[in-house]
């Protein structure tokens, strides 16, 4: 039985942990060193009214919209045009911080490309672009035998990041959110996603990325020292971050706070550490205070319950 709590704690949480990164976005570890992030701040990088949430956020809810009657990646690209173009699914209407590959391929995909053949597949189209939205895909399918969640995960990866490290940076995480909604600690939900991440893909061509992934996959990643763990836009750079966040933290605060305080990337090492973090803690944990701010929570809050419902009639009733 699936626990509604921690679905919308998940849910929550990443939105959270985005809006907490949003005003010091791009700022070095040396600035947040000196000025660090403990609650919802406004203005700072772009301007905006605290509780303001980014392009991350944004693409997870037109997921989340787009999943509610099953893995469809057309319906899910078509949300994505309708964001870029008309801001969709932001917090003021217009889409703001985009990430290059992310609209390439969402431009590709207005022109009439195939959705699923839109994602750039080169070396340099390795960003957290679809890291950062990825999270309800595996709430969704947690319940699948792991190929096939994975093959879920890679599809709606691909509509932006084709790449095999992506896909397999954004199967890492989902194979996370599968033990943690069934109640494991962070540290046996990761060790479980290590053991599955070997077994599904030793196979070509996902064998030849595994030496990307051998700090993570090392089942130690955790121990690491702060000043190891990078928080740039590189998909390894920020799975690695936001593991190492939940790993080292006592509460959704802490992890959260802790991965926006790593500086640069910090509404996308937010929204993924908030993911994780939030199914752990779930929603109780998550500061009322800081839920209060974010723009939109009404319109946020009916979708998440309707997405929770699509759930309810796929797999039974929600404890």
């Amino acid at each position: 039985m699936v626990n509604r709590d921690k679905i919308m704690g998940g849910l929550w949480g990443a939105i959270v942990g985005d809006a907490l990164g949003v005003p010091v976005e791009f700022q070095s570890r040396a600035e947040r060193k000196k000025d660090p992030v403990t609650g919802m701040r406004g203005k700072g990088t772009f301007n905006l009214p605290a509780g303001s949430w980014s392009d991350d956020s944004s693409l997870m809810l037109c997921t989340v919209e787009g999943l509610l009657g099953g893995l469809d990646t057309g319906n899910i690209s078509r949300l994505f045009v309708r964001w870029l173009k008309d801001g969709y699914w932001t917090p003021f209407g217009y889409a703001f911080d985009v990430g290059h590959t992310t609209a390439k391929a969402i431009k590709m995909i207005d022109s009439g490309i195939e959705p699923e053949l839109a994602g750039g597949n080169e070396e340099r189209d390795n960003g957290n672009g679809s890291l950062m939205r990825i999270l309800p895909v595996g709430i969704r399918y947690a319940d699948l035998p792991v190929a096939e969640l994975l093959a879920n995960v890679h599809k709606a990866s691909s509509l932006t990041h084709r790449h095999s490290r992506s896909q397999m940076a954004c199967g890492f995480y989902c194979l996370m959110t599968n033990p943690l909604l069934k109640g494991a600690t962070p540290q046996d939900a990761y060790l479980y996603a290590v053991k599955q991440f070997k077994e599904n893909y030793a196979k070509c061509p996902y064998a030849y990325e595994f030496a990307h992934f051998e700090r993570i996959l090392s089942g130690d990643v955790g121990s690491l020292p702060e000043r190891k763990i990078k928080s740039s836009g590189y998909v390894i750079y920020t799975l690695e971050a936001s593991i190492w966040c939940l790993l080292n933290s006592h509460s959704f605060s802490e992890a959260v706070l802790k991965a926006v305080n790593l500086g640069e990337d910090t509404d996308t090492t937010g929204i993924v550490t908030g993911g994780l973090a939030g199914i752990y803690y779930g929603l109780e944990a998550i500061p009322q205070e800081w839920l209060d701010t974010i723009v939109r929570k009404d319109e946020i809050s009916e979708l998440f319950e309707r997405f929770c419902d699509s759930i309810t009639s796929k797999a039974g009733k929600l404890a």
